[in-house]
């Protein structure tokens, strides 16, 4: 016998194809194509591009896309049935879609003891330091564009009902506030900062407080500057644990030791 899905998860579903513009399939403001267009609309909305997020939503406000999205909430699922400690974060946010959907998470199954972090510039992208991490040049034409101003996340926050005091803002550049964040433990650490400075940033500063069974997610691991941080940072750390595909370009792996 085949039960209905419980409130939780249909709220959830709901949850992540609103983030993703899925339901109202809103005109992307630039495509990534792959492979053939098999159900183009008029506005040049493509159901595949968005759920593997091969393009950028013109208004909704995440654009990693459903499967990201369900990996977001397999792993939160699973550090919560677990009892995982610590506290989710994204370093990166954008317009906040994949923060809010863990706020969404945690709401949903009633857990109040746990933060959800939003660390961004909300400038933009930083100034490439090309002397120290050439691999970045290729974002020097780059500079200052994904700007959204916190004021607009959090505004995209309270639009769901989920801005609240388990909600808390990290405003500015990674090598700033990162280092010296009052974040004890983290359970979930997922990474979309694109540079490969970025990239390693998070990582020096953010694994380190990564509970044993927690999860990292990469979001970027498709371009060459945020892998080689990625694969830079495992080689200096010993870090074995295998690397599991999302998508064409997220990644993540479970702590283990």
């Amino acid at each position: 016998m085949n039960f209905p899905a419980s409130p939780t998860q249909l709220y959830l579903d709901l949850l992540k194809k609103s983030l993703s513009g899925l339901i109202y399939e809103d005109a992307p403001s630039q495509v990534f194509p792959i492979g053939l267009l098999t159900a183009k609309a008029p506005n040049g909305f493509v159901r595949l591009f968005r759920e593997h997020g091969r393009d950028v939503p013109g208004c909704a406000h995440s654009s990693i896309g459903l499967r990201r999205l369900d990996n977001i909430q397999y792993c939160l699922e699973t550090v919560l049935q677990d009892s995982i400690p610590g506290d989710l974060i994204e370093t990166g946010v954008w317009r906040g879609g994949a923060t809010i959907l863990m706020r969404g998470v945690l709401k949903a199954y009633g857990i109040t003891d746990r933060q959800v972090w939003v660390a961004d510039s909300f400038e933009g992208l930083p100034v490439p330091d090309t002397k120290h991490y050439p691999l970045d040049q290729f974002w020097v034409k780059n500079t200052g564009k994904l700007a959204v101003t916190q004021q607009e996340v959090s505004r995209n926050f309270a639009l769901y009902g989920l801005l609240d005091d388990q909600v808390r803002f990290l405003p500015g550049w990674f090598k700033e506030t990162l280092p010296d964040a009052p974040i004890e433990r983290l359970a979930v650490l997922r990474l979309d900062g694109d540079l490969y400075q970025s990239t390693l940033d998070a990582l020096t500063h953010l694994y380190p407080k990564l509970s044993l069974g927690g999860f990292v997610i990469i979001d970027d691991f498709g371009l060459e500057s945020c892998r080689q941080a990625v694969n830079d940072y495992r080689n200096a750390q010993a870090i074995k644990e295998p690397i599991q595909t999302i998508d064409w370009t997220g990644v993540y792996w479970r702590r283990s030791v």
